[in-house]
């Protein structure tokens, strides 16, 4: 059972509050003021705490400040009737999960509360897992605990030391080549090179010197024999990324590579043996491209023995505070930064946002706001992220825009008031039931009604 301490120097909230949780299921005890609450916390461990800002004594955050001393894993709301920007930054600040209006509906308190304890247990989880896995296989820079991506992790131990060729289908940004590499890492052949080559970013002329080598005067500006990337990953791995790109000529000599594990450099007239595991990878439809003939069968079936799916990131939503807090990490060491923590509710935007560019623009998102952030925790204010991750926008077939032109961000912002103002109205103003009505979290709905000045009108 969850305990929870109850401190305001108003009997009439904290009893309220007391009767309120009590009734689910938490142990609740209460304190008029801050140096009370400090006097219970050194006799036992309380997993929340709840607090008003404004007390006579000691307030809110100077209680916040001390508990730190005694109880650290302690997390914190703040209840507070004079609610601010200002006010809620200095509390995050200091660590605190959130903070409440006085105002709060029933519901608004009990949500905040489950999710502030649910996170302190995610938390502890997501370490232990991290642990777990440094301890038993290292899978590179991958970070993840969903079921799509521990299938993955699964699936490279089974099959990272056959000779098998494998295939990675995933979208743009899924981290396709970090998974190659791990596959590579934990093979027999992780003392050999593992050497990358994008097949959709050289022309085809350029691609075939690249990939089997060329001989001295098979053409202009050929002034020595070079070495192709199968001859230099020869004995190890050679990732070959965007292979949906390839023309049916190159088509035909990579798979000869494949089957006979020969080839020809340009101009050559000598076969070259080479012992290379292959290792594919495409964002397109393969099996597609093989029915429209862009693709050959023969080809495809070579390559594809071994197929790994990566799920993209809007599929795997609770990997986003694992990655969150890795990048954190990364560019804080990167830019000498001390930033150790995100906002919950800058978290919440990134958790609904669907990330088309999937990790890697997670991870531009977090560099860019560790570079430009003041404070030692990531707001919303710094997120910058698409309007895709806001309710799904009408069409705009009706939308009349006039010679002089359209402010676009101002429409947006007049149709995201306009949505929320309908869905307070329609479940009664409870913030929570709204929330629900939009498909947002109730974090994120309260801070749109800061961000749009709705604070105070609703």
């Amino acid at each position: 059972m969850n305990r929870i301490l109850v401190v305001d120097d108003d009997q009439g909230m904290r009893d309220y509050i007391e009767i309120m949780l009590s009734r689910e299921g938490y142990d609740v005890k209460t304190a008029p003021g801050g140096k009370e609450a400090l006097t219970l916390c050194r006799k036992r461990t309380f997993d929340l705490l709840i607090t008003d800002l404004k007390m006579s004594g000691m307030d809110g955050i100077d209680l916040l400040k001390s508990l730190k001393d005694i109880s650290p894993e302690t997390i914190t709301i703040l209840i507070t009737g004079y609610a601010s920007g200002e006010t809620a930054l200095a509390a995050m600040k200091e660590g605190a999960y959130d903070y409440l209006e006085k105002n709060f509906e029933p519901d608004d308190l009990k949500n905040l509360v489950r999710d502030a304890l649910c996170n302190k247990e995610a938390s502890k989880e997501d370490a232990q897992f991290i642990k777990d896995v440094e301890d038993s296989v290292s899978f590179g820079k991958m970070t993840g605990k969903s079921k799509g991506m521990l299938k993955v992790y699964s699936l490279i131990r089974r099959m990272a030391d056959t000779s098998a060729n494998v295939l990675i289908l995933g979208e743009s940004g899924t981290g396709k080549e970090l998974i190659a590499r791990a596959i590579h890492e934990n093979s027999s052949r992780n003392n050999g090179p593992f050497v990358v080559i994008n097949c959709g970013g050289i022309p085809e002329n350029l691609l075939e010197s690249e990939l089997f080598g060329y001989m001295k005067g098979s053409f202009t500006g050929a002034y020595a024999d070079k070495a192709g990337l199968f001859e230099i990953a020869h004995g190890g791995t050679i990732f070959l990324d965007e292979i949906g790109e390839l023309s049916p000529f190159l088509q035909v000599k990579l798979l000869r590579v494949v089957q006979e594990k020969t080839f020809m450099r340009v101009g050559g007239g000598r076969d070259i043996n080479v012992d290379v595991r292959i290792i594919s990878a495409t964002n397109q439809n393969l099996e597609k491209l093989v029915k429209t003939g862009d693709f050959r069968e023969d080809l495809f079936y070579r390559l594809n023995v071994i197929p790994v799916r990566v799920p993209p990131l809007r599929e795997r939503k609770e990997d986003i505070p694992l990655l969150v807090d890795y990048f954190m990490e990364k560019y804080s060491r990167e830019y000498s930064k001390e930033i150790k923590k995100i906002s919950p509710y800058a978290m919440a935007l990134l958790v609904e946002y669907p990330f088309p560019g999937n990790v890697r623009e997670l991870e531009n998102i977090i560099e860019r706001s560790v570079a430009l952030e003041t404070t030692n925790i990531i707001l919303p204010e710094n997120l910058e992220i698409s309007v895709a991750g806001d309710p799904e926008l009408p069409s705009g077939d009706d939308l009349m825009i006039s010679e002089d032109g359209v402010d676009m961000n101002e429409e947006v912002v007049k149709f995201e008031i306009t949505l929320i103002k309908k869905a307070l109205q329609k479940t009664g103003g409870s913030k929570t039931k709204a929330a629900k009505f939009l498909n947002i979290s109730l974090d994120s709905l309260r801070y749109r009604l800061d961000k749009l000045g709705l604070t105070q009108k609703e």
